[in-house]
């Protein structure tokens, strides 16, 4: 049987665990944009314009930046930033940059920028390679059950 000790510090871990591996706490909100625990920087400083124009994950120049949505996004190009700039909703990741696959499952997880797709014109990520071959099967599903979580997640009750 636990200890009091025990059963007191068990909460503490797991909150501490699921911040550390990108997962939002248990009835706590998530921020707008993943940033990470110690970065601001949005898509882990990935320029989330290339994505659209190169069809590739490109890291962005520190040197070119812009806050937008609480975060700090980096580009490659000072075009790639005016771009954002005119207009970020079209080149913001969905889901705030979070896991579209985890998502679907209202579950906030941190992604791997090189593991993307572009879906009637929105930038998804995923968590891994190997996700992204999950989420590719029947993206359309997990779309519809990710816009419905979305907006709990961003504001629990």
């Amino acid at each position: 049987m636990p200890t009091t000790h025990t059963r007191t510090r068990t909460p503490l871990l797991i909150s501490a665990l699921l911040l550390l591996f990108g997962l939002p706490a248990i009835s706590s909100a998530i921020e707008p944009v993943y940033t990470g625990f110690l970065s601001s920087h949005a898509i882990q400083g990935y320029d989330t314009v290339a994505y659209f124009t190169e069809n590739q994950a490109v890291k962005g120049d520190p040197n070119i930046a812009s806050e937008w949505n609480g975060a700090t996004w980096l580009f490659s190009t000072p075009e790639h930033q005016a771009l954002f700039d005119a207009n970020p909703e079209a080149y913001a990741p969905q889901y705030g940059g979070y896991c579209a696959y985890a998502m679907a499952d209202g579950n906030a997880v941190r992604v791997d920028p090189k593991a993307f797709s572009i879906v009637d014109g929105k930038l998804y990520l995923n968590f891994s390679q190997s996700v992204q071959t999950r989420w590719e099967n029947n993206q359309s599903s997990f779309i519809t059950a990710a816009d419905q979580h979305w907006p709990a997640l961003l504001n629990p009750r």
